[in-house]
């Protein structure tokens, strides 16, 4: 297996992130969170030697979303640095942004038709590359091109980017996924006048070219917009050289960001057909000359926003065999002294199918150190007094990180 040759090394240092995994009690599941019904013995025995709390990854007055949750694992206090949403995926996209120049997150959505349309799906039947790439191609054609300062990017399947005057920024912005089976509640604010017309222009361009392609798109969703953030080098602040894996172009993005390179794993994807192995394996072969390493998987998250229980489960149980369990034998194998952390960037609760900015549990262990620990769930954390979760980076590399 990869990793068994592990060179010497002080300390390796693991961040482990199953995205939106913290959820709430359920009735199908005995009362129980999709984390106290998963059978995770590795994840188990980790806590029983860790020191386990509560972390708030979503500070108070900002979006319960991936941008905040992952820049606050990263160390970073969201409250200083964060910007946005789609400037942080802008970047892992490689397009650059200008001083006057502003991102949006572009969903491909499919809204019900009539005078008061509901959001059917804020992503719009999850289409491939492929389909939903002829359409951005089309809309940037007719609606983009530098076009009153418009352009958009494609993405991966329904997530895509519009880049806008930065005088289109002050914009009260609903994401599509707090939606899912209300009614759309449109963008507002003093500048959603020329932002509510690009959205209504793209109707006719995305149906036209969805219909051709087979995809269930209806129009163009934009939210989540910032200017670039800045944001100081990982290695420089915190005295780490490391990399990343993340099949979400918003992980990517803070990895660009902030010098942590990713790790291109081909079959990682953001959807359940996950490939933990190959994510395991890149981490493994990683820690052979790096010593920080960050793994996250999406496949959580998407479950609690589909409001699939018995799919959220099985993903977290992936989590224990195919990584955690495997990670933790090579290191130990290979007598390294290593840190973990693990916790969710956000809860995504089955039952609401959205984010919450409920504080979530976490989990930090090292191996040198013999400890009565605890239970990694939420029923076991309840009583915790949360602590903010860009401090945790520095507790896990006991450095101060310069007050990031």
């Amino acid at each position: 297996m990869a990793g068994e040759c592990l060179r010497c090394a002080a300390v390796k240092y693991l961040v482990f992130v199953p995205d939106g995994c913290a959820d709430e009690p359920l009735a199908e599941l005995g009362g129980r969170t999709p984390l106290e019904a998963a059978r995770m013995p590795r994840l188990a025995a980790l806590a029983a030697r860790s020191e386990v709390g509560r972390a708030e990854v979503i500070p108070p007055g900002l979006p319960p979303g991936s941008d905040v949750g992952n820049m606050a694992i990263l160390g970073y206090d969201p409250v200083r640095y964060h910007t946005g949403r789609a400037p942080i995926e802008a970047a892992a996209m490689g397009v650059a942004l200008g001083p006057d120049e502003v991102a949006y997150r572009c969903n491909l959505v499919t809204l019900s038709d009539g005078d008061t349309p509901a959001m059917i799906d804020f992503a719009a039947g999850h289409p491939t590359n492929e389909q939903s790439h002829a359409i951005v191609a089309a809309l940037d054609a007719v609606l983009g091109n530098g076009r009153d300062g418009v352009r958009f990017h494609p993405g991966v399947e329904y997530r895509h980017l519009c880049v806008v005057p930065a005088s289109w920024s002050d914009v009260e912005c609903v994401p599509p996924h707090d939606l899912t089976g209300q009614a759309a509640v449109f963008p507002t604010g003093p500048a959603s006048a020329p932002v509510r017309a690009l959205m209504d222009a793209s109707r006719t361009v995305v149906r036209d070219v969805a219909a051709s392609v087979a995809c269930d798109a209806t129009q163009i969703w934009l939210w989540g917009q910032g200017v670039k953030p800045q944001l100081p080098r990982f290695d420089a602040t915190y005295g780490l050289a490391g990399r990343m894996t993340s099949a979400v172009d918003l992980v990517q993005g803070l990895g660009v960001l902030t010098g942590i390179d990713v790790v291109d794993v081909p079959t990682a994807t953001a959807g359940f057909d996950n490939d933990y192995v190959a994510q395991r394996d890149a981490c493994l072969r990683s820690l052979e000359d790096r010593d920080f390493f960050l793994l996250h998987v999406e496949a959580t998250d998407e479950a609690g926003h589909q409001g699939r229980v018995d799919v959220k489960v099985d993903a977290l149980e992936r989590w224990d065999t195919d990584v955690i369990g495997p990670i933790v034998d090579a290191l130990d194998r290979a007598g390294e002294p290593y840190r973990l952390l693990l916790l969710p960037d956000h809860a995504t609760p089955c039952a609401r199918k959205t984010h919450t900015s409920d504080s979530v549990p976490y989990l930090l262990f090292d191996s040198t150190v013999e400890r009565e620990g605890g239970t990694y769930d939420e029923a076991a954390t309840f009583h915790c007094t949360p602590v903010p979760a860009h401090l945790l980076m520095g507790a896990l590399v006991r450095r101060s990180g310069k007050n990031v």
